[in-house]
């Protein structure tokens, strides 16, 4: 009797929870999505200083974690660059290529003069700004690579496919699932999550195609949104990696529900580049 009386109460407060959790990710996601897909209707401008904000936000969380790890990048030089790489994407292709070689360039002679300096604090400091802000630098190329408003809608598109991913894997797998994916790297990830995910993202490239706006085949957007979709996952675990390792749950704090910036982020840094690629490579753009 005692015990059929102590445990009743639990259950209709674990889906309380579940469900309090559940909207605060889901307001606070839909703020995040309507800020960025804003910037991308406004103009190819705004997209540019949208990610440029965004990456120097996501490096400067990175720097954050890795310096728990003992290492010491140099910040100053990893966010000007992170910021730099969405802006010189408005360009010529040189102007992304001479903004890696001024990265380098400056992290080598900060190398040189700095006797305390490790390899270790080198190669976070490169690897900072080129994780976040040449990544994501693949959305501004996205955007530009057609005018008008098709470009913007192919660029919400392509990372609609992410965060549907994202939602569908979530919801899921929370819910459903039962067999772990990487259980020492995220503990939460699940294979019917992972299911789940890729039908969202699929989801949204067949709608894509259907618009009939782009080149695009109803064979070739699956095939886009299968892919896109693994690597917005292989994002995802990278960065869920990197959090094991110098032991933090999240990023930040920005996003109430999220975390920081790179854990919304961390699926775009690979699902986007993905996406670019493959709709360059497939004669979409």
């Amino acid at each position: 009797m005692s015990t059929s009386k102590a445990t009743t109460p639990e259950q209709p407060e674990s889906r309380v929870g579940w469900v309090e959790r559940f909207l605060t990710r889901a307001i606070w996601g839909l703020l995040y999505a309507g800020t960025f897909i804003a910037s991308l209707f406004v103009g190819r401008y705004t997209t540019a200083i949208y990610i440029a904000i965004v990456s120097g936000l996501c490096c400067f969380e990175f720097f954050r974690m890795v310096r728990r790890d003992g290492k010491v990048p140099n910040v100053v030089l990893g966010l000007i660059t992170s910021v730099l790489f969405p802006l010189s994407a408005l360009g010529r292709q040189a102007y992304l290529l001479a903004t890696i070689f001024v990265l380098f360039l400056s992290v080598g002679l900060w190398y040189v003069y700095s006797p305390r300096t490790r390899i270790a604090d080198i190669a976070t400091t490169v690897f900072g700004p080129l994780y976040t802000g040449f990544m994501l630098s693949a959305i501004v190329l996205t955007r530009t690579s057609i005018d008008g408003w098709q470009g913007a809608l192919l660029s919400v598109g392509v990372c609609a496919s992410l965060w549907l991913s994202d939602s569908f894997a979530y919801m899921f797998g929370t819910r459903f699932g039962k067999h772990k994916m990487v259980p020492k790297i995220s503990p939460k990830k699940s294979w019917e999550g992972f299911v789940a995910g890729l039908v969202g993202s699929v989801l949204i490239w067949l709608i894509l195609a259907a618009t009939g706006f782009y080149k695009l085949d109803i064979s070739y957007a699956v095939i886009c949104g299968l892919v896109v979709s693994v690597m917005g996952v292989f994002g995802d675990l990278i960065e869920s990696r990197i959090k094991r390792a110098v032991g933090v749950k999240d990023s930040g704090d920005i996003i109430p529900g999220h975390g920081g910036m790179l854990d919304r982020m961390d699926s775009l840094i690979f699902g986007c580049i993905t996406a670019h690629l493959m709709l360059s490579l497939g004669g979409v753009l």
